[in-house]
């Protein structure tokens, strides 16, 4: 795929080069250190190109101070405050990851939205990471909603569009086990233990939501969130989530992320599904994450679905 390049004049910058990484998702940005800041016909690319492409790759990059980070982020959108962050840090919007030898868990280490459980489930992430295995491993998987949706057969496409589904924090122990602090943080913690005695966040979301930026379409469950259909049988409902799960999951609608230290990824969480590797044990990765607040999840029954996808997918195990 033939990159795109634009002028532009960033500090000592002349010339961004946004590249395509997969004909369904994503694209990699060069000739820009996000660390000296990003002007607005520049940010006005970014943006267009983060809408496009859904995740976008800043590559050759220095460590962002944190304050610059969050005002990068904020460009998109008032800053999220993630329910599972210290609350007596200078920053609360900052979240920092930070998985090594001593780590019972790795938060997020399966498909997942970010807090889609919340009523306002975030728009956009930005991670820096800043400490990477030396041995290689810890990348990051994206995977496109928008794809998986269009893929599917159009009756089936318009069931889902009339359903809704509960997201909860469900699976407790894994948000932040891994943080320096938190509410939900519990060094004892035991599989078996009963939940801390902390509010969890439930919703209830539109099963297909279309983007309230470009209109389109995608699927909004997860298997790390969503706990149930609204209105099915239990059974019934558990076949039906499994069902597109695994659809969800397929290698057609993913990229993979393999990190150099202070990389940087931005992506949209109203069509992009992720799943940080954890195979680097013992060893350590860390990072800095930055979220934007997002508007609750809707359907409009007025938009229109996709055109036929490009990709062509085969039924049948090999």
């Amino acid at each position: 795929m033939r990159p795109l390049k634009y002028g532009s004049k960033m500090g000592d910058a002349s010339e961004l080069c946004i590249t395509p990484v997969s004909p369904v998702l994503g694209a990699e940005v060069r000739g820009l250190d996000l660390a000296e800041g990003v002007d607005d016909a520049t940010f006005s690319i970014l943006h267009r190109a983060f809408l496009e492409h859904g995740v976008l790759l800043f590559k050759n990059q220095t460590a962002m101070p944190v304050p610059v980070q969050l005002a990068l982020c904020r460009r998109l959108g008032p800053l999220h405050e993630h329910s599972a962050a210290p609350s007596d840090q200078d920053y609360p919007a900052l979240l920092v990851f930070r998985t090594h030898r001593d780590s019972k868990v790795s938060s997020g280490n399966g498909w997942h939205t970010d807090v889609s459980c919340e009523a306002e489930p975030p728009s956009a992430t930005m991670l820096q990471i800043r400490v990477t295995p030396p041995d290689g491993g810890g990348d990051t998987l994206f995977a496109d909603m928008e794809a998986a949706y269009a893929t599917l057969v159009p009756a089936r496409r318009r069931r889902l569009c009339g359903l809704t589904a509960r997201h909860a924090m469900a699976h407790w122990p894994r948000v932040s086990e891994h943080l320096d602090g938190g509410p939900y943080r519990d060094p004892s913690y035991e599989p078996d233990a009963d939940p801390p005695d902390v509010d969890l966040p439930e919703a209830i979301h539109p099963v297909v939501r279309t983007h309230p930026e470009t209109g389109r379409r995608s699927l909004y469950v997860n298997p790390s969130f969503t706990v149930s259909i609204e209105g099915l049988e239990d059974a019934d409902g558990r076949d039906m989530l499994e069902s597109l799960h695994r659809h969800c999951a397929r290698p057609e609608f993913q990229i993979r992320q393999r990190w150099q230290v202070n990389d940087v990824a931005l992506w949209d969480n109203r069509r992009v599904q992720h799943f940080p590797i954890w195979d680097y044990w013992p060893h350590e990765r860390c990072g800095n994450r930055v979220t934007v607040r997002g508007d609750r999840p809707f359907f409009d029954p007025a938009g229109e679905d996709p055109p036929p996808s490009i990709l062509r997918l085969s039924e049948q195990a090999l």
